[in-house]
């Protein structure tokens, strides 16, 4: 991971050495962000510290950012870009059967946000303290019940599933546990399952929810 300063330039001959563009900044920051949330809390890290490990001054981190909430902020959209682009190509593919697409779905979810696992631990914990996260958090959680939500109804319609409770219940729920798992998982807070189980897991009781008994 990279640890947040722009790589060293080789000027050539006669030519003064390139200067870090606005962007080469503010990636600089974001990158410095992440990798100290694998050492420390995002409590314990202050403005200094990111805007050292960015190598700009503190008022120049300001340029960018108006705190680090922000920063947070922001390391989250891109995360949660990351996690919908996935599962947005998993749901537009193919598969061999229900287990399988289900499968990939909850394992393109859980690898994006396990990549990141200290950032989701730190969004996780920043929603006691910050309305700006809960309200990302909320609109993210929303699109991926309405995603679920589809999928079940359009399960139920071809006879492949149940009647039951209705599809959106039934999809908060779900992903409600999918959040708790994880974050159980991830940051070891709490009675966990082990990393290699959570998919396997989490698919039975998805199956079992949504087909009564889990497909072949």
């Amino acid at each position: 991971m990279s640890d947040g300063a722009a790589p060293p330039v080789t000027p050539g001959r006669g030519r003064r050495p390139s200067r870090a563009t606005g962007d080469d900044r503010e990636l600089a920051i974001l990158a410095t962000a992440e990798r100290l949330l694998e050492e420390r809390s995002l409590s314990a890290i202050s403005v200094d510290d990111l805007a050292r490990g960015a190598g700009i001054s503190r008022p120049t981190f300001y340029f960018y950012f108006p705190s680090k909430d922000a920063v947070l902020l922001t390391l989250l959209d891109r995360v949660v870009a990351e996690a919908d682009a996935t599962m947005g190509a998993v749901f537009d593919s193919p598969a061999a059967g229900p287990r399988e697409a289900w499968q990939r779905a909850l394992a393109a979810y859980y690898d994006t946000f396990r990549t990141h696992r200290a950032l989701t631990v730190a969004w996780a914990e920043a929603r006691s303290t910050s309305g700006a996260v809960r309200t990302l958090w909320a609109e993210v959680f929303e699109r991926w019940v309405q995603r679920c939500a589809t999928s079940i109804e359009a399960e139920r319609a071809r006879g492949a599933a149940p009647a039951g409770p209705a599809a959106r219940d039934l999809a908060i729920a779900l992903t409600s546990m999918n959040e708790r798992v994880i974050y159980a998982s991830l940051s070891g807070d709490g009675p966990a399952v082990a990393d290699e189980d959570v998919v396997p897991v989490l698919l039975r009781v998805w199956l079992t929810a949504v087909y009564g008994s889990p497909p072949d």
